[in-house]
């Protein structure tokens, strides 16, 4: 009898723990996750496109350069960090990598004039991920609380 006992609980609990406890675990695994690359999105801030024109032996090209906003000063600079460059004409520099953006942050400097910057457009896609955030945290109190 004590063998047919042990048995049935033995069953009860691998029932609740393979249905119940063992998913609520991935699922918090899954939220958590969803809602760190969330908030990775919020957080990283403004990014754009500068664009100037460089010459050098009678020889010019348009530089691109994709920035990423770090701080505005009063004055209306930008403090960028460099993310990408490439000249328009290949043939006025073979650098490329990052030989190419220490060659662009000795030529332009830390801080670049705002108004001159082509910055991306992210409210609609920061407006999605607050949306998501907010279900992600809606789902994660209901679910969990019954």
């Amino acid at each position: 009898m004590l063998i047919f006992w042990t048995f049935v609980i033995g069953a009860v609990l691998g029932y609740v723990f393979g249905y119940y406890i063992k998913p609520n675990f991935r699922l918090r695994k899954a939220i958590k996750a969803a809602r760190e690359a969330c908030v990775a999105v919020l957080q990283e801030g403004n990014k754009g496109v500068y664009r100037t024109v460089v010459t050098d032996h009678n020889q010019s090209s348009e530089l691109v350069v994709e920035v990423k906003e770090l701080a505005v000063t009063q004055a209306g600079q930008v403090k960028v960090e460099y993310l990408s460059a490439f000249y328009k004409n290949p043939e006025f520099r073979t650098k490329k990598g990052e030989a190419l953006l220490r060659e662009v942050r000795e030529l332009l400097g830390e801080y670049l004039p705002h108004s001159e910057i082509e910055w991306y457009d992210t409210t609609e896609s920061h407006n999605r991920t607050r949306k998501h955030l907010s279900q992600l945290n809606t789902l994660d109190k209901h679910h969990f609380e019954a």
